[in-house]
């Protein structure tokens, strides 16, 4: 059962131009600590100047401490990582050794997770790297008109103690495996300010240990609540059995089921998606295919009242191995902006599919789908863990 919480500001943020400005600045007014997670870190003009930020608040005192994705941040600069260091930016990355050689599960657990905390009063959580909205290699999208389509929230409120206690445990174990000193140990966040009537909301992890279900039970739990309508925009789609099923369920009690998932194909993997079209199209759920750019969507409004915003895909590799995180929030006015806003990417930007077309064509796609559904099965199987569940 998700716990929510009362007394929250939050506030929508659409792709890095709403949210780097509001990063930068939250950085730029810190007085005690920043902890920054991401999956990826790029060294762009964004990437300058969020690390400019970073370094300005390390030299004015700030404790700033930066975990990054080892395979997420691979191609990162190390006279970069040095450039943070030297200015007090404390840096570690999260299973830094990675080996092309091994199908160890180990090896695709990874930290996939975007949070920041300042000084323990104001969060952010979301999908949104570190990297430029325009920074879209021509193979993902040939014909994209950038920007890539993402989301994030800004919090202050009640929900911050568990959001803030989250990267103070990781960075304290991974401090440990590191072998860094005591000195490096979180300073004592500012006292919360407290907000009347605020917004409901819950802030939603998934681990390899305490909370490896979370996220996928949060939206089940929704999902089977659903009356009136699901509307999930996603980039990376697969579901396991019982996340298909639900949807399935909800769509033959009469509740209106849209997907809007990534229409061009940034890996073959990703072709495993259009294994479930058939079966949901003939259910009556509706499927659209953004094509304008490149969707990095992790987003979900169920009933006009509930939403989440992450970075948790509905694939098997964020359900089942990485670490991820979620807000999932109870307000209709929150929930109807970023409907609106789905709904306003899949009219300027998407394709629907159709039933008689997918089912009469698209022999090419549906072949691959089920080979790079069969794929993803039994690298799973390999490693140890089934996406059947």
């Amino acid at each position: 059962m998700t716990h929510f919480v009362s007394g929250n500001r939050i506030k929508l943020l659409r792709n890095g131009a709403e949210y780097f400005p509001a990063l930068e600045a939250a950085i730029t007014s810190a007085a005690k600590e920043i902890y920054l997670q991401t999956y990826i870190y790029q060294a762009d003009a964004t990437g300058m100047l969020i690390g400019n930020a970073l370094k300005h608040a390390a030299q004015r005192g700030v404790h700033v401490h930066v975990l990054l994705d080892g395979f997420g941040c691979k191609d990162l600069p190390k006279t970069y990582v040095h450039e943070l260091e030297r200015a007090g930016v404390q840096v570690m990355f999260y299973r830094p050794k990675i080996s092309p050689w091994t199908f160890k599960k180990n090896r695709l657990r990874r930290l996939h997770r975007k949070v920041a905390v300042i000084d323990g009063t104001i969060g952010f959580v979301g999908g949104i790297n570190i990297i430029d909205d325009y920074d879209i290699p021509k193979s993902h999208t040939p014909f994209n008109v950038p920007p890539r389509v993402d989301y994030a929230v800004h919090l202050e409120g009640a929900l911050l103690p568990a959001i803030a206690e989250s990267v103070h445990k990781l960075w304290r174990h991974h401090a440990r495996l590191h072998l860094l000193s005591a000195s490096m140990d979180p300073a004592k966040p500012i006292r919360q300010r407290k907000i009347k009537d605020g917004i409901k909301a819950a802030f939603v992890l998934r681990d390899n240990l305490l909370h490896r279900r979370d996220i996928e039970d949060a939206y089940l739990e929704a999902i089977a609540q659903a009356k009136s309508e699901i509307i999930i925009a996603n980039a990376y789609f697969v579901p396991g059995k019982r996340f298909r099923q639900a949807l399935l369920d909800a769509a033959q009690r009469g509740v209106a089921v849209k997907l809007l998932l990534q229409g061009r194909m940034e890996y073959f993997l990703m072709f495993a998606a259009h294994a479930f079209y058939n079966e949901f199209l003939r259910h009556g759920i509706e499927i659209y295919e953004y094509r304008k750019s490149f969707m990095h969507s992790k987003v979900a409004v169920i009933d006009n009242a509930w939403a989440t915003v992450g970075s948790s895909n509905i694939d098997p590799f964020s359900l089942l191995l990485a670490r991820e995180a979620n807000v999932i929030v109870l307000d209709a006015a929150f929930a109807n902006e970023l409907r609106a806003d789905i709904l306003a990417s899949t009219q300027e930007g998407a394709h629907r599919v159709a039933e008689q077309d997918w089912g009469r064509g698209n022999i090419v796609k549906r072949i691959a789908s089920w080979v790079a559904y069969g794929l993803v099965r039994f690298f799973l199987g390999v490693i140890g863990y089934s996406n059947e569940r």
